[in-house]
């Protein structure tokens, strides 16, 4: 059976473990929790970069620093992870889903404006499979009524935007470094933002509400309780591990295009009889591979290809269902405008095996598997 996902591994990662573990220090905030922050500051030009054990608290902790309150209103996409919405609804803010764009499938730039009310605080563009939203509009609407962005760069790590990083166009961005992640620690994330003037509540909100930071950097004597807070922290084992991905990054982004590359090739001819769609993936971008995925003609095509690939050794799935049809999505949110691609392309789209360690036979042997559904002869 091909798998799906495997976290990658590139070999190094357990000299710098072994190393954190010598070093004595195993909680946050250590020498290799600094040296990954100092590594993503420079490679993606980043004004500051706080490592955190979840791009879900990454989001938390960009929902506390917009200072949203209850009654505010957020704008996203509904074809999301549930961690976008969930960040703003603990603060008691309406969640207001507009269509994607069936393109990209991130959300449409040309819809946003339309769901801006005298409630909206920011707007949450999600860069999805790694290829970036059409940022200078979002960026444009943001001026215009003054209000926040918060990328959530999850799968955008290390994936570009006219020659900017993603995560560090808003004013906040939010990385996964979750094991399904392009690099990974298990489980992580960063926040990104490039004002100095965020860097003290963030660090008070990271470290439970205290001035801890401060305190071991020698700049008081001792740290007190300053405001809410949660432990945002990863433990140094886990940035260890990430370390070593990051030194690695050129050679694990170079196989992943390969890989992407050759599933785009290997099925460009079933695209080209009409049978499939492929990603897209705009002039204005320079994507990750972070996914690959083909859209089949419609959600009963799609199960039985699913099933199909399943029977013949291939693991593949479907990926979100859209907020807004969930019960949470009802209570905490409304869709702005009319849900013509969101749902609909949501049921056509199947993701195929892609991670760092598959082996091109195996990519090919998927290739083939699709070839030889009965519905495309």
């Amino acid at each position: 059976m091909i798998e799906f996902n495997r976290a990658p591994h590139v070999g190094t990662e357990e000299t710098y473990i072994e190393q954190a573990i010598e070093g004595g220090k195993l909680c946050g905030d250590g020498p290799f929790t600094k040296k990954c922050s100092a590594w993503m500051k420079e490679h993606f030009q980043s004004g500051e970069v706080l490592l955190t054990t979840s791009c879900t608290h990454a989001l938390e902790m960009s929902a506390f620093l917009c200072d949203i309150h209850p009654g505010d209103e957020v704008i996203m996409p509904s074809y999301t992870f549930v961690s976008t919405a969930n960040a703003f609804v603990l603060q008691g803010a309406k969640i207001v889903f507009v269509d994607i764009r069936p393109d990209t499938m991130n959300i449409d730039e040309t819809k946003i404006e339309a769901a801006v009310t005298e409630k909206t605080r920011a707007i949450v563009p999600v860069h999805y499979a790694g290829v970036a939203c059409e940022m200078d509009t979002i960026l444009g609407i943001a001026k215009k009524y003054g209000l926040k962005v918060v990328e959530d760069a999850a799968q955008g790590v290390n994936a570009w935007y006219k020659g900017r990083a993603l995560g560090t166009i808003g004013d906040f961005g939010c990385y996964s470094f979750h094991e399904t992640k392009n690099y990974t620690m298990g489980e992580g994330g960063a926040l990104l933002f490039q004002e100095e003037s965020y860097l003290e509540r963030a660090e008070i909100l990271r470290e439970k509400g205290t001035n801890r930071s401060k305190f071991f950097r020698g700049q008081i004597d001792k740290y007190t309780w300053m405001d809410y807070g949660s432990s945002y922290l990863p433990g140094e084992l886990n940035a260890a591990y990430l370390y070593g991905q990051l030194l690695a990054c050129d050679k694990i982004n170079k196989k992943r295009l390969e890989l992407w590359y050759r599933y785009y090739q290997g099925l460009s001819d079933l695209k080209e009889a009409g049978w499939i769609e492929l990603p897209t993936v705009p002039e204005y971008a320079v994507h990750n591979a972070h996914m690959f995925y083909i859209k089949a003609r419609d959600l009963e095509q799609r199960t039985r290809l699913i099933s199909w690939l399943k029977e013949h050794g291939v693991m593949s799935v479907f990926h979100y269902i859209p907020l807004h049809s969930a019960p949470a999505g009802r209570r905490f949110g409304r869709f702005c405008g009319e849900d013509v691609y969101t749902t609909k392309e949501s049921e056509r789209l199947l993701r195929l095996p892609m991670f760092y360690n598959l082996r091109e036979e195996d990519v090919d042997k998927v290739i083939r598997t699709v070839h030889e559904f009965p519905d495309f002869r």
